[in-house]
């Protein structure tokens, strides 16, 4: 099959197009022929060599796809392995259409992957899309898990019209909360409102503190969903109301910052920071389920949905590598094989 290599650590002319083995599935798994793979910030540190693929993952880019069930894996362990999604949810069947987590090797014609981490795509909904859903949804509920975000709080979104934020912002629309967003923009602060947010700040315009503090009358938020990290840890703490919570997912603005302790001590705070992909798969299973059970149906009623910016054919990688580094993405890259 063909598949997206880094045939060295750097720019995005590293990215080849390759002939690859076939991947088999094992025990538990699918073989799933893509219809799209979506194409994330951590697949550009995968190419730069800051991020590589986990042990028994294609060292290849590509953290989410949809497409096809071709096959499946051998049924002995696939009942019992930690990866398994559980009695509620139907193992999926050739045939199938699915949305998958992975943890790497999305930039292929051909994927495997635990029965526990693919999502149902239905007939009527758009089979290529559905690939910009996998790693944010997982992404955004398991953090806003970890930040115990509870009825009636206000939510931050740092980088609202990305693809992890595009869909944070609507999904915590959708579950109720007060939605303030940042972008870049008039114009994708306008895109970033259309989706659900209550107040979007213009950060290359305003002052995000004080935006924040006229939108919440100085109180301050209740959780910040952060992509900047280390550049943003002290402006982001002094945004917490009192017991609020920093949630970091992303190094945008580096890996090192300075924290108040003074000022995270006198809000009562806390700071969490998360990754996914190199999670156990038993820990992933649950949050795909809990995706599933949870948020899925959201999805399935068109209250959260994958906002895409472009669809790029396999062998345009590098070009797509390009349009994320620009910042002109508004939402999720797909590559389509």
């Amino acid at each position: 099959m063909r598949a997206v290599v880094v045939t060295s650590p750097g720019g995005p002319d590293a990215l080849r197009v390759e002939h690859v083995p076939d991947p088999v599935p094992g025990p538990g798994e699918l073989l799933i022929e893509v219809a799209a793979a979506g194409v994330n910030r951590a697949d550009l540190l995968q190419r730069r060599g800051r991020y590589p693929s986990p042990p028994g993952a294609p060292p290849w880019p590509g953290l989410e796809v949809s497409g096809v069930v071709v096959g499946v894996g051998p049924a002995d362990g696939a009942a019992s392995g930690p990866g398994t999604p559980g009695p509620a949810a139907a193992v999926p069947r050739p045939g199938d259409r699915v949305a998958a987590l992975l943890a790497g090797g999305g930039y292929a014609e051909r994927v495997t992957v635990n029965a526990s981490l693919t999502l149902p795509v239905p007939s009527g909904s758009a089979l290529q899309d559905a690939a910009g859903l996998p790693e944010a949804l997982a992404t955004v509920w398991s953090n806003f898990r970890a930040a115990a975000l509870a009825p009636g709080e206000t939510v931050l979104v740092h980088g609202g019209s990305g693809g992890v934020g595009s869909v944070a912002v609507q999904l915590a629309h959708a579950l109720g909360h007060r939605v303030l967003a940042t972008a870049g923009g008039a114009e994708r602060c306008a895109r970033v409102r259309a989706l659900g947010a209550d107040v979007v700040v213009d950060h290359r315009a305003q002052d995000v503190g004080e935006a924040v503090d006229a939108a919440t009358g100085g109180r301050g938020v209740d959780v910040v969903l952060d992509v900047l990290g280390g550049g943003a840890l002290a402006a982001n703490v002094r945004l917490l109301a009192e017991g609020g919570r920093l949630v970091v997912i992303g190094l945008q603005q580096g890996s090192r910052g300075e924290l108040d302790l003074p000022a995270l001590m006198a809000r009562r705070g806390s700071v969490v920071a998360t990754t996914l992909r190199d999670r156990p798969l038993a820990q992933k299973a649950r949050i795909m389920a809990e995706v599933r059970e949870h948020v899925w149906p959201l999805v399935l009623a068109g209250r959260v949905r994958p906002v895409v910016h472009a669809r790029l054919p396999l062998v345009d990688a590098p070009r797509a590598h390009e349009m994320l580094e620009s910042g002109e993405v508004f939402g999720k890259l797909l590559l389509v094989p």
